[in-house]
């Protein structure tokens, strides 16, 4: 059983150390452990030690934000045989203690991802909106999802390779979204382990504010929704637009049948529009919905050749 721990930084010297010491060296039921950092474009001394501590460094000339960082560690641990990989953060946000905790839900063959739950609603450096935030967030992802994640926006997890093998990571932003609405349409079991988080050491690099935070992973939870639920989507903005195209016929016909058929005609025009749109809404769910399948069956494929490349690669 190899375990491999992915850390992706950017500019993280000052943090990283902490990180690093505190890893677990030896964890029951795992034989092998790894460490490797992705460098996503640091300009200080990161490099150098996470070459001081004898990492693995896959490197990137320029940042190409946390998303394609952890698509690279996803491959990198791949490449190099892991049965289970874990994600954490370079600022020591998550203490690396709970790794063995962590991991246990893989390792007794309970669960294909296990997530890291900072139990929000008790951080006490968190303010009370940023705990309401957090929670209608996770809430409104468990509903999209229909899963059972408590915290889903947390960087701290353990990942089963078959997990890995099926996960294609695209967004830029950040991955956590992207992967609970993945494991749940590939039917992959997620569970949540109970941590204490650090205090923070700096401000996230990822939002500049908690607002920019919301519009941004509430743009990527709707775009990645779309994908998942094409037909589900269209479907609703046909309904959406068919009730007020019917109500307005309805108002039509009354005073058609009341007042002898005359005027009203620019009722009978927008409710045809209305009802027009509702008809290419569900017309294009249908279309969209063809198109998942498509992906899906290619997202099959593409399973099949990482599972045979990478086992040619051990």
């Amino acid at each position: 059983m190899k375990l491999i721990i992915n850390i992706p930084c950017l500019n993280e010297e000052q943090t990283l150390p902490l990180v690093l010491d505190e890893l677990p060296r030896k964890i029951e039921g795992v034989d092998e452990i790894e460490i490797q950092v992705i460098d996503d474009g640091s300009t200080d001394k990161t490099v150098e030690i996470a070459e001081k501590f004898g990492c693995r460094i896959i490197k990137h000339k320029k940042n190409l934000g946390l998303g394609i960082a952890f698509r690279h560690g996803i491959e990198s641990a791949l490449e190099n045989g892991a049965d289970i990989m874990v994600n954490t953060d370079a600022d020591n946000q998550y203490p690396s203690h709970y790794i063995p905790l962590l991991i246990q839900p893989l390792l007794n063959g309970e669960a294909d991802v296990s997530i890291g739950n900072r139990q929000t609603w008790k951080v006490k450096h968190f303010s009370i909106l940023k705990r309401f935030l957090q929670w209608l967030g996770s809430a409104s992802v468990r509903k999209l999802s229909k899963s059972d994640v408590k915290d889903t926006v947390s960087g701290f997890r353990a990942y089963s390779r078959e997990s890995l093998l099926r996960l294609n990571v695209k967004t830029r932003f950040s991955y956590v979204l992207d992967t609970i609405m993945q494991c749940a349409s590939k039917n992959l079991i997620m569970t949540s382990v109970n941590i204490t988080p650090n205090l923070p050491t700096r401000k996230s690099r990822l939002f500049k504010n908690m607002f920019q935070h919301i519009r941004k992973s509430g743009f990527n939870l709707i775009k990645i929704y779309i994908m998942y639920k094409p037909f589900a989507t269209f479907l609703g903005l046909s309904v959406l637009f068919l009730i007020p195209s019917l109500g307005i016929i309805a108002r039509f016909l009354f005073f058609f049948f009341t007042e002898g058929g005359e005027g009203h005609i620019q009722s009978l025009i927008a409710a045809s529009m209305l009802f027009v749109t509702s008809a290419l809404m569900l017309a294009m769910g249908i279309i969209v919905e063809l198109v998942k399948y498509n992906r899906e069956l290619i997202e099959d494929q593409l399973y099949l050749v990482r599972k045979n490349y990478y086992k040619s690669e051990e």
